[in-house]
């Protein structure tokens, strides 16, 4: 029998995602000892089976929405998407589902990789099982941060494993275009796998538990998406639920809770995520398996003033950039402990995540792109601030005429009466993602009205909306 491995770490991060490399990243910058463990590609999710390809789906998704808008060039961008050349494209930003690169990055900053699968088997211990089937413990002088990140949350369906449903892995992933697709779900998965494969060929119908698409965001984003995803071609059903699900000779079919039937190729389930801490160890330290785990502005767990969970599995802002902007708190708040420097633990300070609760902004990758930062008009009223909503049709915009003809959109702000700063923000319509981070700017920094009247918009370009919704709320 042979002898189990331990090394010992000032860190051990178990999760090597985006946000388990910037809590590394930032750690190591401290000059503290770090071990990263991965169970399976260095890069994550984001950058296998969410973000990245899912952006590179959409990309020429979007090329060509916006091309066709364009006088001059419309007619010549009328024929259907290379599909094979899409896929190829999210192949090459996926690296081929290798992570050569993260490998040699992680190295880079001097951080030790174990492949393997971590859990916690005590106070500042990890026990990685290899892919050989050997354990080696870690142990962590100083944290453990747990950066595992969160998985597809499926319904619980009769026989839905048998059907072989598609998750947001399955649909970023997929070597081919299915003639008809079902997609359940109205979120920002949902709605962006539903833009891409109608886009690329595939019939799409989407099933829609509630009132509308998108949320989580102001109402009227949901509805220009819908809009615009039903001018393309999908059936968009709203306020269904799905009841049953059966797959016979290859054809999906679902009956709905008012005895409509759909038939498909595949089925998407965009229905939720769930925290990856089932088989962690929590119970070693009285914690839940399967549970979120509750964390303080600094990232660290309640009741354990050495355990770290950031990203997804704490569901604060389940958003790959939000999960970095923790892991930068984080690292640096595990740093200054270590060091017994002082703690910034105040609001906006360099240690508390702050803009988990006021400033987390999104971008949903639809046609029409849809962004918020920010509370929307009904989370500000229920949080007690006494605020007014702006609205601009953004079509009214020189900027926005100019990019597209029969440009769509719209933009609010909800204005904070009392202390005149603004609480969101939340713009609809082609291009506005590149929009968001001035008003994300102005969100976190608490810039008042008085002031970003003098932050004057460039002419003519979509961002002038900003000065039509101050003098919307000034003519108010």
């Amino acid at each position: 029998m042979t002898e189990t491995e331990t090394n010992a770490y000032d860190v051990v991060v178990l999760g090597a995602g985006p946000v388990g490399e910037n809590v590394a990243d930032r750690t190591r910058a401290a000059g503290l000892t770090t071990a990263v463990v991965e169970s399976e590609l260095v890069g994550g999710e984001c950058s296998y089976w969410a973000c990245m390809p899912s952006k590179a789906l959409l990309r020429p998704v979007i090329a060509r929405a916006d091309a066709r808008r364009v006088p001059g060039l419309s007619q010549s961008v009328q024929g259907p998407l290379d599909a094979s050349a899409v896929l190829a494209h999210r192949d090459y930003y996926t690296s081929n589902w290798k992570d050569d690169g993260q490998v040699g990055w992680l190295d880079s900053i001097g951080a030790d990789l174990y492949r393997g699968h971590g859990r916690l088997t005590g106070p500042r211990t990890v026990t990685v099982t290899g892919p050989d089937g050997a354990d080696r413990v870690l142990t962590a002088r100083h944290a453990v941060a747990v950066c595992t990140g969160s998985r597809a949350a499926l319904p619980r369906l009769p026989g839905l494993d048998e059907v072989r449903p598609w998750t947001s892995r399955e649909a970023t992933s997929s070597k081919h275009v299915p003639g008809r697709l079902i997609v359940v779900g109205g979120g920002v998965v949902a709605t962006e796998m539903a833009t891409v494969w109608q886009a690329l060929g595939s019939k799409v119908t989407m099933l829609v538990r509630g009132k509308g698409l998108l949320a989580r965001m102001e109402p009227f984003a949901g509805e220009l998406v819908a809009e615009a995803l039903t001018e393309a071609g999908a059936d968009v059903r709203t306020g269904t639920s799905v009841e049953s699900v059966t797959r016979r000779n290859g054809t999906v079919v679902a009956v709905t809770d008012t005895g409509d039937r759909f038939e498909a190729d595949e089925i998407l389930f965009a229905t939720g995520r769930a925290p990856r801490t089932d088989d962690l160890g929590l119970e070693t330290l009285g914690l839940e398996p399967g549970s979120w785990l509750d964390v303080d502005d600094s990232l660290r767990v309640t009741g354990h003033d050495w355990l770290y969970a950031v990203g997804d599995v704490n569901q604060r802002a389940l958003l790959t950039h939000q999960g970095k902007y923790q892991a930068r708190i984080a690292g640096a708040a595990i740093a200054a402990r270590a060091t017994g420097e002082n703690l910034l633990a105040e609001p906006w300070g360099g240690h508390a995540a702050t803009a988990d609760h006021a400033a987390v902004p999104q971008v949903v990758f639809t046609d029409p792109e849809a962004a918020a930062v920010g509370l929307s008009l009904a989370e500000a009223e229920e949080a007690g601030h006494r605020v007014k909503a702006v609205d601009v049709d953004l079509s009214t915009v020189a900027g926005a005429g100019l990019y597209a003809d029969g440009y769509k959109g719209r933009a609010r702000m909800v204005v904070d009466l009392e202390d005149e700063i603004l609480r969101g923000v939340t713009l609809v319509g082609p291009g506005v993602g590149e929009l968001i981070h001035s008003a994300t700017i102005a969100v976190a920094g608490q810039v008042p009205i008085g002031r970003l009247w003098h932050a004057v918009p460039s002419y003519p370009t979509i961002s002038e909306v900003w000065l039509r919704l101050l003098e919307a709320y000034r003519d108010a």
